[in-house]
């Protein structure tokens, strides 16, 4: 049985060896929370209990289907690594910070099979957290393409590699067939590993104690019209917040301190690294 409404994917891994990787990736650790976002029929939650009862850590699952919640609790009453299974959205039991008030301040780790059309809200979600309730490790399974676009890079930055980027480093563990799925979906899947960062990695230190909301800010700006210019960009959002009187400055200042960082006004939004945008949302936002 599946939850279309809730876009669900359930993963077949008779092998145990797709689970198996995603939890070396997550390597949890005394005294952390592990959290399991949407375990369905538990196919992961199982070796995962395992892995948090031999190192010492706390396992929650947090399940969106009423149904399956049950379900998958009832298949772990009395097991000897207990899970202690939620139902609730895990997006918003993670906004409000409860988990973070369940880890005892001794970290947090997120990992799950996500639904496709909830990756980009779930990592907003988590890039706004502030950084004491942010995980430590994230370990997600996601649509193929949607893990490429993450770890790009310029000239090929765009709006959701800028977003994660400010606060995780991402790696793509391995690709995943669509085979390895049921129902099977269309696309294939990828494991993402994402690093939080307490700050930039080193050249980037202009966003070290840089505001969430003025960089994402920025990034909304930029890649709104992502075939402008970057001057251009700038101009347009300086210009909208004067009302259309053309922003507090002239197009040639901002050029000037688009140059005094380093940033070639002419340059695409896609062509900037993640410190330069920083920088921008500094010097303009």
């Amino acid at each position: 049985m599946t939850n279309k409404l809730l876009g669900q994917h359930f993963l077949d891994d008779p092998s145990g060896k797709i689970a198996s990787g995603m939890i070396v990736a997550l390597a949890p650790g005394r005294g952390e929370t592990i959290v399991e976002i949407g375990p369905g029929h538990g196919e992961l939650t199982r070796p995962l209990a395992m892995a948090c009862g031999t190192h010492g850590a706390r396992l929650i699952a947090i399940e969106k289907d009423p149904a399956l919640a049950a379900a998958v609790a009832k298949k772990f009453s009395g097991e000897p690594e207990p899970a202690e299974i939620i139902s609730g959205d895990a997006l918003e039991i993670l906004k409000s910070e409860e988990i973070i008030s369940k880890s005892a301040g001794m970290g947090v780790k997120l990992i799950g099979n996500i639904p496709y059309y909830l990756t980009g809200y779930l990592l907003r979600i988590v890039g706004e957290l502030p950084l004491r309730a942010r995980p430590a490790r994230c370990v997600f399974m996601v649509q193929k393409e949607v893990a490429e676009r993450i770890i790009a890079e310029p000239p090929k930055m765009n709006r959701l590699a800028a977003s994660v980027q400010f606060w995780a480093e991402p790696k793509i563990l391995s690709a995943v067939s669509k085979d390895h799925f049921k129902p099977k979906p269309e696309v294939d899947s990828a494991i993402i590993v994402l690093e939080a960062r307490g700050s930039l990695k080193s050249g980037v230190e202009a966003a070290h104690n840089l505001e969430p909301a003025r960089y994402y800010e920025a990034v909304r700006t930029l890649f709104a019209q992502p075939r402008k210019t970057v001057l251009n960009n700038v101009a347009a959002r300086a210009a909208q917040v004067a009302g259309g009187k053309g922003g507090t400055g002239t197009k040639q200042t901002d050029a000037d301190k688009l140059l005094a960082l380093h940033i070639d006004p002419r340059a695409r939004p896609q062509n900037l690294t993640v410190g330069q945008i920083a920088a921008v949302a500094e010097a303009f936002f």
